[in-house]
Parts: structure tokens; sequence; C-alpha cells
């Protein structure tokens, strides 16, 4: 922002009110970067009218929900999935299986378990389960899940649109039990129309299995390309 130059306000929704209310993603703050809007709620419609424009919610217990449209945007082609041999062989021989949709509110469950690396807190409140199981029983959300010996031992969940899935977390009880999940969701992308993985976030984890940043203008033009796909 130039110098002198007034703070742009934020953008607040209300709750219950018209689920296409939010502003232009490039009206995003600069500080904290990406916040596109606060308040509102958790509604089937507006979490899909909020993927659709590239945004999520992400806000810790005691905030008002939080709107996020960061740039840039970590993303995974399924083509650019680094499947390092060591993994190949854990899926060939350590006895897992995977399976889809069986298991939606476990993984919820297991994803929002308190982590050391989160400070022992969690972003995946209640109210955020909730919403996510009801995108779930819409069809929107879905699990791709890890099991071994009849136990969940990882897994993630994301909301499927057109042609991206947008991944919002993942857990593993078992060494690379969520990256045979991830495997499991790139190996099927052909055949479920799925050519973008967004993730949201960069971090090292993910970096190592292949995915990159988009500008937000690129995301948002590989959002209007890959939407309107069956």
């Amino acid at each position: 922002m130039a110098k002198g130059s007034p703070r742009r306000a934020l953008h607040w929704l209300e709750p219950g009110g018209d689920p296409e209310a939010f502003p232009p993603v490039e009206a995003a703050l600069d500080e904290p970067p990406g916040l596109v809007a606060a308040g509102g709620d958790l509604s089937v419609e507006r979490l899909v009218a909020a993927y659709r424009r590239g945004i999520f919610p992400w806000y810790s217990p005691g905030q008002p929900i939080l709107w996020w449209s960061p740039d840039p945007r970590e993303v995974l082609y399924p083509a650019e999935f680094r499947r390092s041999r060591s993994l190949a062989k854990r899926e060939r021989n350590a006895g897992f299986e995977v399976r889809w949709n069986t298991a939606f509110a476990a993984v919820l469950e297991a994803c929002a378990a308190p982590r050391e690396s989160d400070g022992g807190g969690t972003w995946i409140t209640e109210e955020m389960r909730d919403a996510y199981v009801a995108l779930h029983e819409a069809g929107i959300a879905h699990s791709v899940e890890t099991w071994r010996d009849k136990q969940l031992v990882g897994g993630l969940y994301g909301v499927r649109l057109g042609g991206v899935f947008f991944g919002e977390s993942m857990f593993s009880r078992e060494t690379d039990a969520s990256k045979i999940a991830l495997s499991a969701l790139v190996h099927r992308a052909p055949e479920l129309r799925i050519e973008l993985i967004d993730c949201q976030m960069p971090t090292r984890h993910l970096a190592s299995l292949g995915s990159r940043a988009l500008s937000r203008d690129e995301f948002l033009r590989e959002l209007h390309r890959l939407l309107p796909k069956p």
C-alpha cells in the first residue's frame, strides 16, 4: 500500500444474507494478506459461492468467520505429483486399502484433532465440522481414506466443483498414510476429470509432492476454465 494511502476497510457479511454477496477478491486486504471478508455463515450455498470465487473460510475459535483468497495460491496439478519410489513401494506392499466417502465424519474429526504443529489447537471448529458434513451430504465434499487392518489410519477431505478438487486438510496415524490418500486422488483424477487440486497455502510437505504457486489471477483463470466441467 502506498505511503499515506487510506487503509482498506474489511467487508462484513450478514449471517443469513445473500450467499453471493462476496466482494471481488481483488479487494482483499494487504494486512493480513488475502483476507477478503468476515462474518456471514457457513451455509452450503455460501460455501459453494465462496469456492467458486477462489475464497475459503479459515479462522480460529473465538474469531468471526474469516474468508481468504491468498496470493499466491498453492496448487497441485495431478500430472506433476511426485510419487517417490518409497511411497510406491508402500502402496504396493504395506497392506493399505483406500476407500472413498465411507467415513467422512471420522476423517473430519481426525483432521480436527489438536496438533503440536498448530500449537495444540485446531482451526476446524465444531461449526466448521457441521458445515462440511452438510456439504458432504449434499454430494459436494468428499473424503479419501487410508485403511489398514480395518482401522482408519489416514486420509484427506475437500470440496469438488467441476474440474477442481479444493483440498481442505489431511491427517496420518501411520507413516505415509495421508500421502497414499493423496496419491489415490491423483491416480483417479483423469477418471474423475479433476485437473487441479487446490492446496491453498504452501508447505514444505506439499512442495515435496509437486505443488507449486500460482498468482491469484492465474488461479482465478484456472477456476474460470475448470469449474464449468461436468
